[in-house]
């Protein structure tokens, strides 16, 4: 590669989708991946409309629109199945552009896809993982071990961008203190379950509370095998003291948590026998960071979950990548050849947005709407919400949080 390329540590969301964005801006890139090969780990990502724009004018629209769902609308329901609040996304809701809802792995398979047939296959290296960097002059020079730890050759580019995840080795060399992830108290077991759609067939529901038990229940797949089978993404979440280390793979035991959730049977789904179907579990601790004081040193940064690490609870972390890509692609494309300074207007655009929505996903999320309700309601069922709370105030929660995090309508730029 050359010395005038951008050096991206970790092909997820944020690195393909900076990638993307640079070649769009005339910049060249090299994508380091400490994977042997891409495969599809993860489970489901709901893109919301600032993302989603982004992504369509990259031209990826199309191939979007066949592979996930495209969300109509947003439920809140009570324990007991009671609706709370309901409300239109994306399209539905007067977006210039769809809200989709996908399995990360088909996301991921679709930026891929895209950077290899616009760039080559040599943008893409795998089986590379980032051990170290020297910042050289204008110039930086980054280390590599493969599997087995035996080392691989160095190589130097212009600008690294540590892209590389909660457990980023970037973050950890630029801020060797920064300590671990902080535990929210609360811990969630995920699956995806072959099921037949529910509702409209395009509805993101979350229903219950952290304290008896949460569920959040999206299809990211339609139609899987011709009889009009989706695959159903799904979060179950309970209050616990206990947790283990950061680890999408770590298989999760049903006995652990589907107590909660046994009498679960709504008009409109058998929550528990939904999870007793699921192709496979997964357990993961609900952890964040706090925010850094800063990103940028020299002519390295950070992006996306190694710079920002969030509690899922606004379905915003892949969001917020790739609003982190726009902004530092653009930051490079209009720098002049000047990286440093490229980089610290990036990181002074983006550091202060993405620290509000960590903050914010801690305290008033969008499902702080069941948080209010299951209080109020003293967890027992009501005959109409508005004995319970103004639905104005229920709206008014997730207004702000659309805010917040950059997606309210009039904040959403329109896609070409």
């Amino acid at each position: 590669m050359g010395t005038d390329e951008v050096i991206i540590i970790g092909a997820g969301i944020g690195g393909l989708s900076l990638a993307l964005m640079l070649h769009e801006r005339g910049i060249k890139s090299t994508i380091f991946e400490a994977a042997p090969q891409l495969s599809p780990l993860g489970v489901g990502i709901s893109v919301l409309p600032h993302a989603s724009a982004q992504l369509c004018e990259l031209g990826l629209r199309e191939a979007l629109e066949r592979t996930a769902i495209t969300a109509r609308n947003s439920c809140f329901y009570t324990r007991f199945g009671q609706l709370v609040h309901t409300e239109a996304v994306g399209l539905s809701a007067g977006y210039d552009v769809p809200q989709f809802q996908i399995h990360r792995g088909d996301l991921q398979q679709i930026l891929a896809s895209a950077l290899v047939a616009r760039t080559g296959t040599r943008t893409i290296v795998t089986g590379h993982r980032c051990t170290g960097f020297e910042q050289r002059g204008d110039k930086v020079l980054v280390h590599f071990v493969d599997a087995t730890g035996t080392p691989l050759p160095s190589v130097i580019g212009s600008a690294l961008v540590g892209a590389d995840g909660i457990h980023s080795a970037i973050r950890s060399l630029l801020h060797p203190d920064d300590g671990p992830p902080i535990y929210s108290g609360v811990n969630m077991w995920r699956g995806v379950t072959r099921w037949k759609p529910y509702l409209d067939g395009a509805s993101y529901v979350r229903a219950g509370w952290l304290s008896h038990g949460k569920m959040v229940i999206y299809p990211i797949r339609d139609n899987i095998d011709g009889q009009g089978t989706q695959l159903i993404n799904w979060v179950a979440e309970i209050e616990t003291p206990d947790h283990t280390r950061q680890d999408w793979n770590r298989r999760g035991r049903l006995d652990d948590f589907i107590h909660a959730f046994e009498d679960w049977h709504f008009d409109f789904l058998d929550v528990p026998a939904m999870i007793r179907a699921a192709d496979t579990i997964l357990e993961y601790p609900m952890v964040d960071k706090d925010p850094l004081p800063w990103w940028s040193k020299g002519t390295v940064t950070l992006l996306g979950d190694a710079a920002h690490p969030m509690y899922p609870r606004g379905s915003n972390g892949a969001g917020q990548a790739i609003l982190d890509a726009r902004a530092l692609a653009d930051a490079l494309a209009a720098g002049s050849g000047k990286i440093e300074a490229a980089l610290q207007e990036y990181a002074d655009q983006r550091l202060p947005a993405t620290s509000r929505v960590v903050q914010t996903n801690r305290t008033t999320p969008p499902d702080v709407i069941l948080k209010v309700v299951h209080e109020r309601s003293g967890d027992r069922p009501f005959e109409r919400i508005e004995d319970v709370i103004d639905p104005a105030e229920l709206a008014a929660i997730s207004n702000s949080y659309k805010a917040v995090a950059g997606y309210a309508r009039d904040q959403v730029r329109s896609a070409t």
